[in-house]
Formats: C-alpha cells, structure tokens, sequence
C-alpha cells in the first residue's frame, strides 16, 4: 500500500516537472543531460523529467544605464559622460552559451568605446557631434554584440558636462555671444530706419520738386494762353477807328496845356482831331 503511494506521488511529480509553460514574451532553452536539444516556444511545452532541463530567455528589448565616467577630450578636457543602450536577444541560444553576463559585458564595452571615441574629438566638437557619437557606439557595440544573440537597437548619450570652469566660460562666451547678435541686429534697424527715412525725405523731396515744376509749367502756359488771347482779341478788335480814337486821346492830352502846333492842312491828323478852326492849333496851308 505504502508503495503505491509512493509510485503515485512519483508519477505526480514527475508529470509536473514535464509540463512546461513559457510566456508570451520569452523563448526556452532545452538542454538533455547539459546538452543543448532545441528551442521551445511560447505555450505548453512537455519535457523528460530528470533528463531534460528548460531554460527561459527574455526577448523583450531592455535598457542598460552606462553610469557615468570621465574621459578626456582630444584637447586634454576632462569631461563626464554617461549612456544608455537599448537591446533585445534575437537568439536565445547564443545568449544563453556565448556570454555568462550580458549587461556587464556590454556596459565594459560602452564605457571602453565612449573613452575612444570622445578622446578622438576637441571638447567643441564633442558637445555639438552628440548624434555621431550615438551612432559611432552603436555600430560597434551592434557589431560585438551580434555573436552573443543580442540586437543593439538604440544608443543615447544622455549628457557630457566639462568642468564647471569651462562651464562657466562658455556660459560666459554664449552670453558675449548673443549680446554682441543683439548689438549688430538693433544697429541693422537703426541703420535700416535711417535709410528708411532718408528713402522717405528723398521721396518727398523729388514730389515736391516735381510739384512746384508743374505748377510753374501750368502758370506758363496760363500766361501764354492768355498772351495769344490777347494778341487774338488785339488782332480782332483794333482796327483803324481804334487807333484814330489813340491819337485823339493823345492829342488831348497834349492840348491841355493850350500849346499851339502848326500842323499841315493836309495832315491825316488834323481830320482825325478835327483841329481846324480849334484856336488852339494853327493850320497851315501846304502847298504841293
């Protein structure tokens, strides 16, 4: 009796150790007596007992945190720079066999390359080639990784910070910076305005010219049109009997003063002012 119990808790045990269950996001190993069988997927899986052992791989993408080292630049600045890498195990087999610690060896590896690379570069360069070096990392750590079953899918440098001395410097030279931007935009829009204005004088100035050219243009030919009216009207309306009514009128003049002329008889002037008889003037007869 007592060995039946037995035999039954055996075949219980047993039966649990051959059922396997492996999730969604993992991959499992199967080893025979230490030896690599074959890859099990998600879902049930059912193992020999006692000869057979099963090994579960994370295949979701992680991160590793590089945590921060100084390295110096090409120009002898010391600068702390950390990192951090994304990946995912595409082969769960090489994974498991061809390295005994993944996160350590990849960070050695991270921090070797970033000291190569950053002292490769002048601090300026450095701090502005940010994005190369995330790609120059990831191409090598991608390329050493990939014989272990591992994708590199992503590198970030998260931050390179300099001394505080030449942090304080450059804060100083960005602030010399942007005031002497600021001085040459303000003196472009003085500048600007003043030509603007001079622009404007000018303009005005070239109207007003123009105004006062027109104006004298327009009394000109106000002043002609008037001239050749009156030389019109003269031309018209002064006619024989207007310059006899002249000579009367000057002729009157002339006698005010009771000054007596001799005028010839024949004189066109003296039928014109009716001066004979007039005891002003004497006539005399011409002979011809």
């Amino acid at each position: 009796m007592s060995l039946l119990i037995i035999l039954v808790i055996l075949a219980l045990v047993t039966l649990f150790k051959s059922v396997r269950i492996i999730n969604q996001f993992e991959k499992g190993v199967v080893l025979r007596l230490g030896k690599f069988k074959s890859v099990a997927e998600p879902g049930l899986n059912l193992i020999l007992p006692y000869v057979e052992s099963l090994i579960t791989v994370d295949v979701r993408e992680k991160v590793i945190q590089v945590n921060p080292q100084e390295v110096i630049t090409k120009d002898n600045v010391t600068v702390t720079v950390d990192a951090v890498i994304y990946y995912k195990v595409i082969d769960p087999v090489k994974a498991e066999f061809e390295v005994e610690d993944f996160d350590m060896a990849a960070t050695i590896l991270a921090q070797t390359n970033l000291r190569n690379l950053v002292g490769d570069k002048l601090l300026d360069e450095t701090l502005v080639a940010r994005d190369l070096i995330n790609i120059n990392l990831r191409d090598v750590l991608d390329e050493v990784t990939h014989n272990w079953g591992v994708k590199v899918t992503r590198v970030e440098v998260q931050k390179i910070e300099p001394p505080q001395e030449i942090t304080q410097a450059m804060s100083l030279q960005m602030k010399a910076e942007r005031e002497k931007r600021a001085s040459i935009l303000q003196s472009e829009g003085i500048k600007q305005s003043q030509i603007l204005e001079a622009d404007g004088k000018k303009s005005a100035e070239i109207l007003r010219a123009e105004g006062d050219a027109q104006a004298k243009i327009l009394r000109a030919d106000a002043e002609a049109s008037a001239i050749q009216k009156v030389a019109m009207a003269a031309n018209k309306y002064f006619d024989t009997k207007a310059q006899a009514w002249r000579r009367m009128e000057v002729a009157s003049t002339v006698l005010e003063k009771n000054t007596k002329f001799v005028l010839p008889t024949s004189g066109e002037l003296v039928n014109v002012l009716n001066l004979e008889g007039n005891g002003k003037v004497n006539v005399v007869p011409v002979k011809k």
